[in-house]
């Protein structure tokens, strides 16, 4: 008579007490090592959450000074208390005050210490006070090396002047006219070693630069 064969052994038995213990401490270092990582990731998200919700809480700002060349008036913008056009000469100095993150920037006169601000009905005016959201422009960077600035609280509605240098309604305006394209321009004399925009020079065969052509 055959001997009966031992009862096979059952997954995750142990043939000891130390291994044991050491399989449950490794379970208690995965258990450990898991909630480290939620919490690490709850802890990023607060930051970010907490430190982008409000630029304005930001205090790390840049600020530059340059010239905004118009496309239109071949002169620069300039601000003259609550009146702006852009038939301004070489000595028309904007103060740029961009926040760190993103690219919404303020303008204001270096001499005037006004900013450019749109109102409700697209009315391009100058106000001592540039903290509130009609003050905000966003940069973008078209495809002719111009730029264009649209307002950050009313949308598709852009800061541009007419052939006469006279400021432009913000509802009449489209990124494709040549009246709301500008070139900033680094003002005569000035280095600045720690220049972050892009500044390019005027010629005649960039102001013959082409319309953009419409999206599809």
């Amino acid at each position: 008579m055959l001997p009966k064969a031992a009862p096979a052994k059952p997954v995750g038995y142990f043939t000891n007490a130390t291994a044991q213990v050491n399989a449950l401490t490794c379970l208690q270092s995965s258990y450990l090592f898991i909630l480290e990582s939620q919490q690490s990731t709850a802890d990023f998200r607060f930051y970010i959450e907490n430190y982008t919700r409000n630029p304005d809480d930001l205090s790390r700002k840049q600020v530059r000074i340059y010239q905004l060349y118009s496309r239109t008036t071949g002169k620069h913008v300039q601000i003259l208390g609550k009146k702006i056009n852009a038939n301004g000469d070489d000595g028309a100095l904007l103060v740029v005050e961009t926040e760190t993150f993103g690219s919404h920037v303020r303008i204001k006169g270096k001499e005037s210490e006004h900013y450019i601000c749109m109102n409700e009905k697209g009315k391009i005016v100058g106000r001592p006070d540039g903290r509130k959201q009609e003050c905000v422009f966003v940069e973008e960077f078209l495809e002719n090396n111009y730029t264009a600035l649209v307002s950050a609280k009313y949308k598709g509605w852009y800061l541009g002047f007419n052939r006469k240098g006279r400021p432009k309604k913000g509802s009449r305006t489209t990124q494709r006219q040549q009246e709301v394209h500008f070139m900033k321009r680094q003002p005569k004399g000035r280095l600045d070693p720690l220049e972050e925009f892009r500044f390019t020079t005027v010629t005649k065969r960039t102001r013959r630069a082409r319309r953009l052509k419409p999206r599809n």
